[in-house]
């Protein structure tokens, strides 16, 4: 197993890869596990290193879950979907959604704390959250993209 840290867009991930066969790898981000395609195989004599990472994070796509889901659904990748952005300035100070979660309009997906005033920023459509960009005490200005919804 090798593990590697990301930051994309000031967010944090703990990548683990646990498995690796042709083109498919099973990893976990932040604990979540996936299967991911990778755009090319590596070789069998090549030996996983720590120093060494196994693809570019932008040449793997998510292509499902682990087994814990109990329906199938349709396929969703991270960060698809409509974009709930901050509607001002502000601190997060609580997401109350994780990836994965179902979510209809009108629910609180984070709460910003502006010029001393929390504010519930809202799903503005229903659907599944494929991606949270923001975490727990980051500042964020207008604009900034918080969660995907798909």
């Amino acid at each position: 197993m090798t593990k590697y840290e990301y930051t994309v867009q000031g967010v944090d991930y703990e990548v683990e890869i646990l498995e690796v066969e042709g083109t498919l790898a099973k990893v976990t981000v932040n604990g979540t596990p996936f299967e991911v395609e990778l755009k090319q195989p590596i070789s069998v004599g090549k030996q996983i290193h720590a120093h060494q990472p196994v693809a570019k994070p932008a040449a793997a796509k998510v292509v499902g879950e682990a087994p814990k889901q109990e329906a199938p659904k349709q396929e969703v990748h991270a960060g698809d979907g409509e974009k709930v952005c901050s509607p001002l300035p502000g601190t997060i100070t609580s997401i109350p959604v994780k990836v994965g979660d179902a979510v209809a309009v009108g629910d609180t997906v984070v709460v910003l704390e502006a010029m001393k005033m929390q504010n519930n920023i809202e799903a503005e459509n229903a659907g599944t959250i494929t991606s949270i960009l923001v975490k727990e005490g980051e500042s964020v200005m207008e604009g900034a993209v918080l969660v995907t919804i798909a």
